[in-house]
């Protein structure tokens, strides 16, 4: 599957769908992000039941700062509208490939009612 453009517009659509979404946050001018895009690109071919998106930093700066993006690449992962995982800088495709593994073995049901835990002890 090829990636997809994600702006503020489509973003919240895009991670609350069903399945795993890896968000890849770049800008035009950073050095490791064009050399992350092709291992992205590859990436998104080799897992075609996942969503791959990028996020140009650059066009989209209120996005990028709700995110609280430091540092380019970071690449983000989604499953079920729920963030899994967040790395910074550049990584390689079997990294990719482990964190959609471990992605694709969690039991979402069970990391909801840790969320909700963990939520209802910090309001307490």
């Amino acid at each position: 599957m090829a990636t997809v453009e994600i702006t503020a517009e489509n973003f919240k659509d895009t991670i609350e769908k069903d399945g795993i979404t890896i968000l890849d946050f770049w800008a035009e001018w950073c050095g490791p992000c064009k050399r992350f895009g092709p291992i992205f690109e590859r990436a998104s071919d080799q897992h075609p039941e996942v969503t791959f998106g990028k996020v140009d930093t650059e066009a989209n700066q209120e996005l990028s700062a709700a995110l609280q993006i430091q540092s380019i690449p970071t690449i983000m992962f989604f499953r079920d509208g729920v963030l899994l995982e967040r790395v910074s800088g550049l990584i390689g495709e079997g990294e990719i490939k482990d964190l959609i593994g471990k992605a694709e073995a969690l039991d979402m049901d069970a990391v909801r009612k840790q969320i909700a835990e963990a939520q209802a002890q910090q309001q307490a």
